[in-house]
């Protein structure tokens, strides 16, 4: 059974900083690309970064590009979020999700995506 369980959200104020967390299990990642989504209340979900599980090709969303950094650990099964410089409009439900096979330029759309986490609430505020 595939899970992909994230952890690291919390409440942070702006300027700060936060790691965010997925470990996957359940199954073989080779040519899985592995994202990262959020939804913040009354907005529709929304891409923020994903890296290929095989050869680590990243792709970030305008909004987070320069301030967030995707990362994996594939012998720990882990992919990471570092998120620094954080805004209060970076607040959402953060989700940690697996496509299997997906090629890069597929990444940004959620709806290719296999697997989803439970997520994890991130708020920024002061």
């Amino acid at each position: 059974q595939v899970q992909l369980v994230e952890s690291g959200g919390g409440l942070v104020q702006p300027g700060g900083s936060l790691r965010l967390s997925c470990a996957a299990s359940g199954r073989n990642f080779n040519g899985a690309a592995m994202g990262w989504f959020r939804q913040a209340p009354g907005k529709e979900r929304e891409f923020v970064a994903a890296i290929k599980w095989s050869g680590g090709s990243r792709s970030y969303a305008d909004s987070v590009q320069g301030r967030f950094t995707i990362s994996k650990d594939t012998f720990k099964g882990m992919v990471y979020l570092q998120m620094n410089s954080l805004k209060t409009e970076d607040t959402a439900v953060y989700y940690c999700a697996a496509g299997m096979g997906l090629i890069t330029s597929r990444v940004r759309d959620g709806a290719e995506y296999d697997y989803w986490g439970q997520g994890t609430q991130v708020t920024v505020s002061s």
